[in-house]
């Protein structure tokens, strides 16, 4: 098993003792992000962007760490946004290849992002970027699909 691995593993250990009882959304996601963050040093932004009640067609900026983020992304548009078309975890290890990258920050060189979902139904997507290209693998994917699964 791989270090990252283990780690994902003791982090979804730490993630799942604190929500224990917690039912508040908002208070999950700013935990998991919080949480994530903290534990992988290549992690450089971590949050989520939530679908919009108001505007579905659009995520909005939720819980997060890092610097500034986008405060909207429309839905197909981005890494972001197509992982919630999609509904498919996306890695890509050059952003400024991406095909409609928006750059929240120029400094993120690689991210991954994760939807999440409720009942089968989309709620947001958890996104994270690295300053540094090509930061994010399968050990990545595997792990916090199975955090953001269980938290959400």
């Amino acid at each position: 098993m791989t270090e990252k691995k283990e780690k994902y593993q003791e982090v979804a250990k730490e993630i799942a003792a604190v929500l224990e009882g917690e039912t508040n959304l908002t208070a999950r996601m700013a935990t998991v992000s919080n949480i994530l963050h903290h534990a992988f040093v290549h992690y450089f932004w971590t949050g989520f962007y939530v679908v919009d009640p108001e505007k579905p067609d659009e995520l909005v900026i939720g819980p997060y760490q890092g610097s500034m983020g986008c405060l909207r992304i429309p839905l197909g548009k981005g890494v972001c946004g197509t992982a919630a078309t999609t509904r498919e975890t996306q890695i890509v290890d050059d952003v400024h290849a991406f095909p409609g990258h928006i750059a929240c920050d120029a400094r993120s060189a690689s991210e991954i992002v994760v939807p999440v979902l409720t009942d089968r139904k989309l709620i947001a997507v958890f996104d994270v970027d690295s300053d540094k290209p090509a930061q994010f693998d399968e050990d990545d994917k595997a792990g916090l699909e199975k955090i953001l699964a269980a938290s959400f």
